[in-house]
């Protein structure tokens, strides 16, 4: 198993000598003997910036039993590597991680620690089973994989007539809130005249936003993603939605 496993690594390294910077992203590398597993397909976000960052990737339904072996070293440092923690699918801390990334998939997850500001990665992922092994290899920058957990505690409750106070809170596992604030943005739906309407509003940094001027007896769904306050990575998934019904003013 080690043998593959590093033919697996030198191959990698080789192809990366002769490809150069160019192609990184999504490049897979097969070294097999018989029947090699399927190649891991490995989604990698920082939740909370700058130290934590998870890798993931799906379980396979039909394979023979598979190992796998997750490292990760510095663009330009190939030859000083560090192992990733692996959590195997359905243990207590797979199913928290899982719950801030909601999958109907049994997720193999890894935790990269300690992870520098401003430096290219390359994650490489091997899966070894009887048949053979498969890796997967790509670069990263923690700054453009950055994405946080939705916010938390939605709330939206009449404030006078025909405007809503919405409210809601933090991502809990974003760590860094003084120094790295984060910012957010309002998806609110309803129905016009029987018509699906949207609108997205913010960014906001404040946690409490009023929404004047709405029709009294219609139904509004809100909900709320949270960014990095100077737009680094990607918004959070949307936050549950929450529904609620203007009240009718008695004339």
């Amino acid at each position: 198993m080690a043998a593959i496993v590093g033919s697996v690594w030198v191959t990698a390294t080789l192809l990366m000598f002769v490809l150069g910077g160019h192609a990184l992203n999504l490049l897979r590398v097969t070294a097999t003997s018989r029947n090699p597993p399927s190649t891991p397909t490995v989604h990698c976000w920082c939740s909370s910036y700058p130290n934590l960052t998870v890798c993931s990737w799906p379980e396979p339904s039909l394979s023979p039993p598979t190992h796998y072996v997750a490292t990760c070293s510095e663009r330009h440092r190939q030859k000083v590597t560090q192992q990733c923690h692996l959590i195997q699918p359905g243990s207590s801390s797979s199913d928290l991680i899982s719950a801030s990334s909601p999958s109907s998939e049994r997720l193999w997850h890894c935790h990269l620690p300690s992870l520098k500001l401003l430096t290219s990665y390359i994650i490489n992922v091997t899966a070894v089973s009887s048949g053979g092994s498969s890796s997967h290899l790509s670069s990263f920058m923690l700054e453009d994989i950055v994405k946080p957990d939705p916010p938390i505690d939605v709330r939206v409750s009449p404030h006078g007539i025909r405007n809503l106070l919405v409210e809601w809170s933090p991502p809990p596992s974003w760590a860094n809130l003084d120094i790295f604030p984060l910012k957010y943005q309002i998806l609110y739906q309803y129905k016009s005249r029987g018509i699906p309407k949207s609108v997205s509003l913010g960014p906001y940094e404040n946690t409490t936003v009023e929404l004047k001027g709405l029709t009294q007896g219609g139904t509004y769904m809100f909900q709320v993603c949270a960014k990095e306050l100077l737009g680094l990575g990607k918004c959070s998934d949307w936050s549950s939605p929450v529904e609620i019904t203007i009240p009718r003013t008695k004339s």
